[in-house]
């Protein structure tokens, strides 16, 4: 039941509506007649007639203050909508007088509007996240990374069958449709995503699954672009993808809303939203760990949105649907949340580049596995600060007849790079030598000790038979570094 009450300090009056009952006062008023027929009538149809004018005020006056408060809430204000003056040409095409004043009063209050939605709709990008999400869904694939690995026997724990056996394992991940070439779909992801991968698939967003192959790694940056024959792809799934938009991460500004999207927990592509955190964040990670200054440290966007395991390799993207970074799970850490990290895609646009131009590998038979002939240890920050031993693997012996003996590799050197791919660790190059079968030449880099200490080296090596000569790692400890160290 709506109540009203007021109060005119000029006439003294105050009326209560309650019930549509009103009631005057007034000191100055003659006492009432005793009523007579006609004057019951009159009072009555007065009293009716007082009640719709009252009803009338009272109502336009809430509708009037309901209107002022929208028009105050969103932000107009009495006089924020100014006409300029007309001209005597336009006044006659436009209309004169009131009316015609009216008519620009509308058109200006039109354009404003329209100029604050434009301003608006730029801001955002002019998409919102599903509009983004379905602009940039057929760029995203899933990939599932098949491998077989050793492990231990069950029973050995309990001292029985102390033998490895094999077991087939799988993880996933996603990727992105970076690129493509006469006769290939390339797609980039994260290099821990397909490490050590017997076999690749992608699946697209028709839920068509499609075997991959190796294109190209960088271990140190955690990238890898991965290749599909287009011969192998179907039209109707080609109709449905496409390339991804690539944009600038350099001009990200820190509280910017951002999407990624990504194959979250093997279930299949997902979507969540939240701001970029920080730019230009640098992480100490497994393969910066080494021999790595501050200053050299890559960088990372930081972001609220959830990047959890599956992530990895799919799309950081701005509101404009570009892609502006590949995110990583294995950045994360589960005791904090709302703190997920990404490449930035400037930052490694020359490196996807180079990745995407290397030749197509697929793992060699059992027959035609290689080998260089050494027994490797990787050299670990502990082993770099105690000898001032650059990071790479170290020879600390080479297999007499070997291919590594030929090339003129000795005892003492560090293997730092195999067919222009980094090498940190002895496990990173036996999983390169996967692809690549007995009898290729290769170039290898070095770091061999001189004069005056290590100094860069590049031989040509032949490989040769896995069959035919032992490749190995030793124990990562101070004694067998020092039995192979020549400090010539």
């Amino acid at each position: 039941m709506s109540e009203y009450t007021n109060f005119d300090p000029e006439n003294g009056t105050s009326f209560e509506n309650t019930n549509h009952t009103y009631h005057y006062e007034s000191g100055s008023m003659p006492a009432p007649k005793a009523p007579g027929k006609k004057n019951r009538k009159v009072g009555r149809t007065a009293r009716k007639i007082g009640a719709v004018i009252l009803s009338a005020v009272l109502f336009g006056g809430v509708a009037s203050g309901t209107f002022l408060g929208i028009n105050y809430a969103a932000g107009y204000t009495p006089g924020s909508l100014k006409v300029q003056p007309q001209t005597e040409e336009a006044a006659a095409e436009t209309g004169t007088g009131e009316a015609g004043e009216t008519q620009a009063q509308t058109q200006a209050s039109s354009d404003s509007l329209v100029a604050a939605s434009s301003a608006q709709t730029s801001v955002q990008g002019g998409m919102d996240v599903s509009d983004i999400a379905s602009a940039v869904m057929p760029s995203i694939v899933s990939i599932t990374n098949r491998s077989v690995q050793e492990v231990q026997n069950y029973f050995s724990i309990f001292g029985y069958g102390g033998h490895v056996q094999t077991q087939e394992t799988e993880s996933c991940g996603s990727g992105i449709i970076i690129g493509q070439n006469d006769s290939e779909l390339l797609i980039v992801t994260n290099n821990h995503v397909v490490e050590g991968a017997d076999t690749l698939s992608a699946s697209f967003i028709d839920n068509q699954v499609y075997e991959a192959n190796l294109k190209g790694t960088d271990p140190s940056n955690d990238l890898a672009v991965i290749a599909i024959p287009l011969e192998s792809i179907s039209e109707d799934t080609m109709s449905q993808i496409k390339v991804a938009s690539v944009g600038d991460s350099d001009t990200l500004k820190v509280g910017e809303q951002v999407v990624a999207i990504g194959n979250a927990l093997g279930y299949g592509q997902s979507v969540t939203t939240g701001i970029v955190s920080a730019t230009n964040r640098t992480l100490q990670t497994e393969a910066t760990s080494v021999s790595t200054s501050s200053e050299d440290l890559p960088t990372y966007i930081q972001t609220d949105a959830a990047i959890n395991p599956g992530n990895s390799g799919g799309a950081l993207v701005n509101m404009s649907g570009e892609v502006i970074g590949i995110n990583s799970a294995k950045l994360a850490s589960t005791e904090v949340e709302g703190m997920g990290y990404a490449i930035p895609i400037s930052r490694v646009s020359d490196i996807i580049e180079t990745l995407m131009n290397e030749t197509t590998r697929t793992k060699v038979s059992e027959s035609e596995k290689s080998s260089i002939g050494i027994t490797g240890i990787t050299v670990n920050e502990t082993i770099t600060q105690a000898y001032d031993i650059p990071a790479g693997v170290y020879v600390a012996e080479v297999t007499k007849g070997s291919g590594a003996e030929q090339a003129g590799i000795r005892q003492g050197d560090v293997i730092i790079a195999f067919d222009g791919k980094e090498i940190t660790d002895i496990q990173q190059l036996q999983d390169v030598l996967l692809y690549y079968s007995a009898g290729e030449t290769v170039e290898v880099s070095l770091k061999t000790m001189g004069d005056g200490g290590y100094v860069d080296k590049t031989v040509s090596l032949t490989l040769g038979h896995a069959a035919d000569t032992q490749q190995g790692e030793t124990q990562d400890n101070s004694s067998d570094v020092l039995r192979g160290y020549n400090a010539r």
